[in-house]
């Protein structure tokens, strides 16, 4: 088993897909215990019996679309009209915008690769450091992860089997926690950068509003239809696809036929990564937990610690160090079914354990060395990588500060339930 381990970890250091190794271990346990392996193919095929998963791929294509449309410039004169005037405005601006963005898109590199073109340089031009405007748009990135309708919120709940309404009401006030924290660091800094303050106009706002007009109701549609309980998930997501690709498609056409074939082939390759790891994840967690490994785990974590604090403190670094070797998704799919039973042990709520999950996680992606979002920021602002770990480090200690909040507060993330 340990050697078998070993191999394992290493086909993943050297770049085998994540699903086949995966694959290859469920394999492996399924032959050693004499079970046939046409239960994987079961096991697999059982994710097809999941109708929430409709939802995931609905979302992104309705992402990639709004991505490959003007919406982000939009999205962002919208927000300077409402918020430009106040201290460190435009710093405000981009962690509301990337907020938002992520929350659709599901994708924080996408957010730095879509927003940051138009960020990036504003805030150079507006007289924020470089370094500071480096941080910002790396870290923002990810802020929206905690917010409707964001997948990983939809896939720890398809995972934990918890309601995704629930996931989407508790993230609201964890999510508004960061991009408070962020924006009142950004206010401090401007008093030493003094950068001028707009005007704020009228005029401007009715104008960013109408320009807006088609983007406007999507939390409405997303939000409303579902706590309304005119919509399913996967209903409001069917609505959300539907609305979005006739606003860019023929109303504004901002998205051309000759496109949509390219953007759905995109959108789709995300989607069939993420059902790949969760099919045959599915396989080999189902496998863990009839072989008692929960249990086993809860037994050895019971030697260190006995109570729920102790645990969230080893669950936040394990997270931490989880989040920056390894992508959101897959975390989701492999770690969750086997902490949960964990942390109900120890007297965490599901949901609450989804939010502290999402969060630290999130976090993950400005880790250093090897967080994703610091090489995206790297490649997309041709900044050596060493220069985005130092700018990005004020940026992660605050929101270090609020993941501690987060977990030792579990009435944030229950109070709207």
């Amino acid at each position: 088993m340990i050697v078998t381990g070993a191999i394992l970890v290493l086909l993943v250091l050297l770049g085998a897909p994540l699903f086949a190794v995966i694959a290859a271990g469920a394999f492996w346990n399924f032959s050693q215990a004499d079970i046939d392996l046409q239960a994987f193919a079961i096991e697999f095929y059982g994710i097809a019996e999941m109708p929430i998963l409709l939802a995931i791929p609905l979302f992104t294509f309705a992402g990639y679309l709004l991505s490959e449309s003007n919406a982000p410039l939009r999205l962002v004169r919208l927000t300077t009209a409402l918020l430009g005037w106040m201290p460190a405005g435009l710093a405000v601006v981009s962690l509301i915008a990337c907020a938002f963005f992520t929350a659709f898109t599901g994708a924080s590199g996408v957010t730095i690769i879509a927003l940051g073109a138009i960020l990036f340089p504003a805030m150079q031009q507006a007289g924020y450091p470089e370094k500071f405007n480096l941080g910002l748009v790396t870290s923002a990135g990810s802020l929206g992860l905690l917010f409707a309708p964001s997948l990983p919120l939809i896939l720890y709940g398809v995972v934990a089997e918890v309601p995704i309404e629930s996931l989407f009401l508790a993230g609201l006030l964890p999510g508004f926690l960061m991009l408070l924290i962020l924006s009142g660091f950004s206010i401090w800094k401007n008093r030493a950068i003094r950068t001028p303050l707009g005007d704020f106009s009228w005029s401007e706002v009715r104008s960013a509003v109408r320009e807006s007009i088609w983007e406007i109701p999507l939390p409405i549609i997303v939000l409303g239809g579902i706590y309304s309980g005119y919509f399913a998930i996967s209903e409001a997501a069917a609505v959300t696809a539907l609305y979005v690709l006739i606003v860019d498609v023929v109303i504004i056409k901002e998205v051309s036929l000759r496109k949509l074939p390219s953007i759905i082939r995109e959108s789709m390759v995300l989607v069939g990564g993420i059902m790949m790891i969760l099919g045959v994840s599915r396989a080999s967690t189902n496998f863990m937990i009839d072989a008692g490994v929960p249990q086993q785990l809860l037994q050895w974590i019971s030697g260190f610690v006995s109570g729920e604090i102790a645990f969230m403190v080893m669950l936040l670094v394990f997270l931490l160090m989880l989040g920056a070797i390894l992508d959101i998704f897959s975390a989701i799919v492999l770690v969750v079914p086997l902490i949960l039973p964990v942390a109900i042990q120890f007297g965490v709520h599901p949901v609450h354990l989804g939010i502290v999950f999402l969060a630290a996680m999130q976090l993950g992606y400005i880790t250093p060395p090897v967080g994703l979002n610091l090489f995206i920021a790297g490649y997309r602002f041709n900044r050596p990588i060493v220069n985005v770990y130092l700018s990005t480090l004020p940026f992660f200690v605050f929101l270090m500060i609020s993941v501690v909040l987060i977990a030792f507060w579990p009435s944030l993330s229950l109070y709207l339930l």
